[in-house]
C-alpha cells in the first residue's frame, strides 16, 4: 500500500518537490552535472513558466495540498517543480551516460580540416 503523505496537509506538495529536489541534486552533484544542469533548467523555464501559468488558468490543475503561496502568478510549488523534473531527468541521463566532466565547452572537431596523415600526404 502507498503511504499517504497527505497528512502533511497544506506542505505536501512542497515536501515532495524537496525530497525528489533532493535526490535531483545529489544525482547531479554525483554525475559533474550541476552547471549542464542549471543551463537546461534556465533555458527551459520560461516555456514551463508560461504552459504552467496558461493550464492553471484554464482550470486543468486543482492544487490543493499546497502552501497557498503565489509567486509571479503561481504557486510556490510548481517553480520547483520547473526545475526538479529537469533536473531529475538530467541527473539520471548523466549518472547513467555522462563521463562525469562538465565541459559544456568541448571543441567539435572541424568536419571539413583534412588531416595530411588520414590522406597519405607525407611531407
Amino acid at each position: 500500500m502507498v503511504p499517504n503523505i497527505g497528512v502533511l496537509g497544506r506542505y505536501t506538495y512542497l515536501a515532495t518537490e524537496l525530497f525528489w529536489g533532493a535526490i535531483a541534486a545529489a544525482l547531479l552533484y554525483r554525475a559533474n552535472a550541476l552547471r549542464k544542469a542549471a543551463v537546461t533548467i534556465l533555458a527551459l523555464y520560461p516555456i514551463a513558466y508560461l504552459w504552467d501559468r496558461y493550464t492553471l488558468a484554464i482550470g486543468v490543475f486543482d492544487i490543493k495540498l499546497r502552501t497557498g503561496i503565489d509567486v509571479a502568478g503561481i504557486p510556490l510549488e510548481e517553480h520547483l517543480f520547473m526545475a526538479v523534473v529537469p533536473g531529475l531527468v538530467i541527473g539520471f541521463h548523466e549518472t547513467i551516460f555522462g563521463d562525469g566532466s562538465d565541459e559544456g565547452d568541448e571543441e567539435i572537431p572541424n568536419a571539413t580540416a583534412v588531416d595530411e596523415t588520414s590522406t597519405g600526404i607525407t611531407g
